[in-house]
């Protein structure tokens, strides 16, 4: 689950900045230890050279010990070498964010209103010309630098709240449009000139394409030299003669490379989980389906290493989000669980991201009804195709994947041997009553998704969980981090609660001080420990082959 907090709570899950100085080696973390603003950035907006001197530009909260506080992110200007920062514009309730140019003026700023759903891009940091604006019940636009110095790159919604690209002069002119949500992807943006260069394309396998020919052989060069897996561009030096690469799939964990497009080399200059070899990671692969109305779905499969494809036991692992989606790259909590001899399947349901707004749109209404049914004509795919076996599944996620995994056993049946619900949501309404102190945009969007148009209990009443928890029909582990401000721990104290009052078997895990995400390494390893745990109680995989037992006592498991 995922929406940006729109004012300042007791607790909040936010963002912080590290700046390195790669001279002297020196590490401050923006606004930590700043009298007079909070500790932690919403929204990072530009960086500057000036007389040789580098500036960040970021959004920060006055602390609310001060008179100027009004809970709502300001634009500051941050000394990359000393960590000082002063404030370069006030923000307001519908001030959204704002866009820096070279010489550290705000070129650009985008507004939206949260109860009226009212979005513009003005230019300055007050009083500017309109270049664009409307009406989106959901959220309002991005910006960006255009490909010359006097445009912007704007992606906004339109009356359908479907997501349009324009360029956009800052002077006299007419936006242009350069595409739409799945033909564009994600544009990228030269980190020497802040000018766009080109755009990651929305697929299974992500890629860069710049508008330079030259650029766009050098990348698929780099694709060549690492077919089969995910690669991700990071970031090039000067004339695109050196690029920071990251590859992730099949036989690969993570790994960062140098790629010297002049020398014909590639050095590695890290690994995301160095502990996890080659020989450690199955086959990774995307996988397809149909549901039952007909609609084509894509998702991952993740084997275990070593083992034949053939009436394996499964995890279901579907995300959260639920607007997000899962790529075929090396996935902790998916191989956790492959690396014991579980298949893993992770779908990518109707209402996830990277699919285009229609098939988004698709999963409106679909709590529990066709976006849960999505995950199961997958497991009944895979079963039909013999690669898992059906009577042995269990599912398992976090957040709106908690939520699938109670719903897997409550709302649909006889389906899981058992289910595991990370921070999930069990009580729709409620769900929605704590989204809307996000802003009204907010609660419109769950509504819209959770399918509710009138009373919230007499339509997610069904499909919620902690309300037919007599109905689960397998055992469920419980687990929520203390604190959570994403979805709130009483959404699992009340489901708890409810399985109780109705004799069924459950395990209820608080993990002290974790977040929503469990970014914490001992949050992370309470997490995962007991979520394998209880699957192999339930669910237990096959021994391992004799060969995979010998090279497991060579090498340390890595989640």
């Amino acid at each position: 689950m995922s929406a940006g907090p729109a004012y300042i709570r007791d607790k909040e899950e936010d963002e912080a900045v590290l700046v390195v100085n790669l001279t002297n080696g020196k590490v401050f973390s923006v606004f930590t230890g700043h009298d007079g603003i909070v500790d932690a950035v919403f929204g990072i907006h530009g960086a500057s050279l000036q007389d040789g001197h580098w500036y960040g530009y970021f959004g920060g909260v006055t602390d609310d010990r001060t008179r100027d506080s009004h809970g709502y992110p300001d634009l500051y200007r941050v000394d990359l070498d000393t960590g000082h920062a002063e404030i370069m514009a006030k923000g307001s309730e519908t001030i959204a964010g704002w866009l820096v140019g070279p010489d550290g003026q705000v070129i650009a700023r985008t507004r939206y209103d949260q109860t009226s759903g009212d979005w513009s891009v003005n230019t300055g940091s007050f009083a500017g010309a309109t270049l664009l604006s409307g009406r989106a019940p959901f959220g309002g636009p991005e910006i960006w630098r255009g490909r010359t110095p006097d445009t912007v790159l704007i992606a906004r919604p339109d009356d359908k709240d479907q997501t349009v690209y324009e360029e956009a002069p800052l002077a006299d002119g007419a936006p242009k449009v350069v595409g739409d949500g799945i033909s564009f992807g994600h544009p990228i943006i030269d980190r020497a000139t802040h000018l766009w260069i080109g755009q990651t394309s929305e697929a299974d396998r992500p890629e860069a394409t710049f508008f330079d020919p030259a650029l766009n052989a050098h990348m698929q060069a780099v694709r060549k030299t690492f077919a089969g897996l995910d690669v991700r561009f990071i970031s090039a030096g000067p004339n695109f003669g050196r690029l920071i690469v990251f590859t992730s799939g099949t036989g690969d964990s993570g790994t960062y490379w140098l790629v010297d497009i002049a020398a014909h080399s590639a050095n590695p200059l890290g690994y995301e989980y160095p502990d996890a070899q080659p020989a450690d990671v199955g086959p990774i692969q995307m996988v397809s389906w149909k549901a039952a109305d007909g609609l084509e779905l894509h998702g991952v499969l993740s084997l275990p290493p070593g083992r034949e494809a053939k009436n394996l036991p499964v995890v279901v692992l579907p995300h959260g989000g639920p607007q997000a989606r899962d790529y075929p790259r090396f996935d902790w909590w998916a191989q956790a669980f492959a690396s014991r001899g579980y298949a893993v399947f992770q779908p990518n349901f109707r209402g996830s991201d990277g699919y285009g707004d229609a098939f988004r749109d698709a999963g409106f209404g679909e709590w529990g009804r066709k976006m849960q049914t999505d995950i199961s004509d997958g497991l009944a795919e895979l079963a039909r195709q013999g690669i898992v076996d059906p009577k042995r599944a269990c599912i398992d996620g976090g957040s709106y994947g908690g939520y699938a995994a109670l719903a897997g056993v409550t709302v649909q049946h006889g389906l899981y041997r058992c289910a595991v619900s990370v921070a999930g949501v069990s009580e729709l309404p409620g769900m929605i009553d704590y989204a809307g102190g996000t802003g009204k945009s907010a609660t419109r969007y769950w509504r819209k998704f959770m399918g509710a148009t009138s009373g919230f209990a007499g339509e997610l009443g069904p499909i919620s969980p902690r309300r037919i928890a007599a109905r689960a029909d397998a055992p469920i582990l419980l687990i929520h981090g203390t604190d959570d401000t994403v979805v709130p721990l009483s959404q699992s104290i009340q489901m708890a609660e409810a399985l109780k009052a109705a004799g069924k078997p459950f395990e209820f895990v608080t993990v002290p001080g974790a977040d929503h995400w469990y970014l914490h390494e001992d949050a992370r390893m309470t997490m995962i420990t007991k979520s394998v745990a209880f699957v192999e109680k339930y669910n237990p995989p096959d021994p391992a082959p004799v060969q995979a037992q010998a090279s497991s006592a060579s090498a340390a498991p890595s989640h």
